[in-house]
């Protein structure tokens, strides 16, 4: 315990208690400002005024290129990794699978790298289908379409909401 805060009268002058450091611009918190009262509605550039919705990052855009990418790219790792459990666990993955599950992992690191083209987008989601449609050689790949549809389906959501 270091005992209590005693207000600092060292400066002449200055009153006891005083914050230490140049006084803040602005207006006084009791005043109004110079140029007039504050406002009482939205910031001008929010949605009211008709200008770019604010998402609060630096670069939206590039955040949910980011997204996107990071979600292909998770989805080829798990593609990759999957195909020796459902070979021990899942019974009989033919080479054909396997073809297409490698197949897939590629074309999810190309999109990946692609998500600055303006169709990049509708391609990870034609690519979930695929994923999807990959069910009919073994039912443990549709079980892993369906759950990277999901996330596809939240990626899309938040990038609908971000970019408006």
């Amino acid at each position: 315990m270091t005992g209590p805060e005693h207000p600092r009268a060292d400066a002449p002058g200055e009153p006891a208690g005083a914050p230490d450091g140049p006084a803040p611009d602005g207006p006084a918190p009791d005043g109004p400002a110079p140029d007039g009262p504050a406002p009482d509605g939205p910031a001008p550039d929010g949605p009211a005024a008709g200008g770019p919705r604010r998402s609060g990052l630096r670069n939206p855009e590039r955040a949910v290129r980011g997204l996107g990418a990071g979600t292909l790219s998770l989805e080829a790792l798990v593609l990759l990794l999957a195909i020796q459990p459902i070979r021990v666990v899942g019974g009989d993955l033919s080479g054909t699978a396997i073809g297409a599950v490698v197949a897939l992992a590629v074309a999810a690191v190309v999109l990946a790298g692609m998500m600055r083209r303006p169709w990049a987008w509708p391609a990870g989601t034609a690519l979930q289908g695929l994923l999807m449609l990959a069910g009919l050689l073994h039912w443990s790949l549709f079980a892993l379409g369906v759950i990277f549809a999901l996330v596809w389906a939240y990626a899309l959501h938040v990038r609908r909401v971000i970019l408006g």
